[in-house]
């Protein structure tokens, strides 16, 4: 099969590394003629272009694909995209990401390629101003004229697109966000060897939140439930992991505090040290405002921890209060702050809460069974009678 695959840019995060894992598996595992077209990776993210220039397949780096909104340079990265297109003639186009997924879809659409896009998180969310949210309901509306098909990583995206009237529930499917789960269930060093590592001692009640420092990701909520924790749990210590705009911002507050001793930050660390960094951890943290389904929920799971969410986006697709963790109301503090002391002063709870959702995750979330899954999606699409020749470039 014949695959062009397109996203904004290639930062460390998870709609990335889902994609990055998807035109892996489809090069080596199936055999497919693959290209992975994304705009530049710049920014305090870190980036994921290394992996993936020793991946094999070409790579094509679209200067104009920014996630910035700039009308000309829009038009401009739709023309190299279409360039781009025609030369490979694909038999199908995978977008992912909001910029990518609107222009992608427009240029494969004039092309006469059918075109799949993945929900990774919607477009248009909470947080936003009531003027960006809008118009993304309306672009998106419109962009899906040129979809054929779209997969979300969880349920609650699908549901959330179809409520605004972007499309159908039948033009849906669900595939979760897989990835190596190997590394999580047996990391390459022990636990003690990676708290050594990070500063943190033996004895340390850790809870873990991994995602970037940036508006969303809820880091502040963690910081005022903080207090009350350390009040009743002492030996509690914090481990932010990851780096961005705001970090200087929470080092300052927890300056102000007093309680430097008790919060880690790692900055920026590469994918593939995640599975260590977990196992240090006793409680996973997850109090982001809006997500899809972050790849930390069942990474933590899948390492033996017990989650502690917000319930936004997919996050009760895995988090069962009660069965391997708790979920939240988004942006509480009392409840997180009840919740963390619970699980801290309890090991034996943590355990059982850990244990279950390994059990119940492990096979849901490996990247051979979502990109299987994807395949199918292809098929299906290609196997229908408007689509069968609509990958004929004149």
């Amino acid at each position: 099969m014949k695959i062009a695959h397109i996203i904004t840019r290639l930062i460390i995060g998870g709609a990335q590394e889902n994609t990055l894992h998807t035109v892996e598996d489809q090069h080596r595992l199936h055999g497919d003629d693959v290209l992975l077209i994304t705009g530049p990776s710049e920014g305090p993210e870190g980036s994921l272009m290394v992996r993936a220039a020793a991946g094999g397949f070409p790579i094509e780096v679209v200067p104009d694909l920014v996630r910035s909104i700039r009308p000309f340079r829009e038009w401009k990265a739709l023309r190299h995209l279409k360039k781009i297109l025609h030369g490979f003639q694909p038999e199908i186009v995978h977008t992912h990401s909001s910029k990518a997924g609107i222009l992608g879809r427009l240029a494969a659409h004039q092309l006469g390629i059918p075109a799949v896009h993945t929900i990774h998180g919607a477009a248009f969310h909470y947080g936003q101003s009531p003027w960006a949210y809008h118009t993304y309901v309306r672009l998106e509306k419109r962009a899906a004229r040129w979809t054929e098909h779209f997969i979300s990583v969880c349920d609650d995206m699908s549901s959330e697109y179809v409520r605004a009237g972007i499309a159908p529930s039948d033009r849906f499917t669900t595939i979760y966000s897989g990835f190596d789960v190997e590394p999580f269930l047996n990391p390459s060093k022990s636990r003690d060897e990676i708290r050594r590592d990070l500063g943190l001692q033996a004895n340390d009640v850790v809870v873990g939140k991994i995602g970037r420092l940036f508006p969303l990701k809820g880091h502040e909520f963690l910081l005022q439930a903080a207090p009350m924790i350390l009040e009743r749990v002492p030996d509690t210590k914090f481990l932010f992991v990851g780096d961005g705009i705001l970090r200087q911002e929470f080092e300052s507050q927890i300056e102000r505090m007093g309680l430097q001793n008790r919060f880690v930050f790692t900055g920026l660390v590469p994918p593939t040290q995640i599975p260590e960094i977990i196992q240090a951890m006793d409680i996973v943290a997850h109090t982001s405002q809006w997500e899809g389904l972050a790849r930390v929920l069942p990474q933590g799971l899948i390492s033996g921890k017990p989650v502690v969410s917000y319930d936004v986006g997919g996050a009760r697709e895995v988090v069962r209060s009660g069965e391997t963790g708790y979920l939240l109301p988004r942006d509480s503090i009392g409840e997180l702050a009840e919740a963390i002391i619970e699980l801290a002063r309890n090991k034996p709870l943590r355990e059982q809460l850990g244990a279950r959702g390994r059990q119940l995750f492990v096979e849901q979330f490996r990247h051979t069974r979502m990109t299987e899954d994807i395949r199918r999606v292809y098929e299906l699409v290609l196997a229908r009678p408007e689509t069968l020749n609509a990958s004929v470039i004149d």
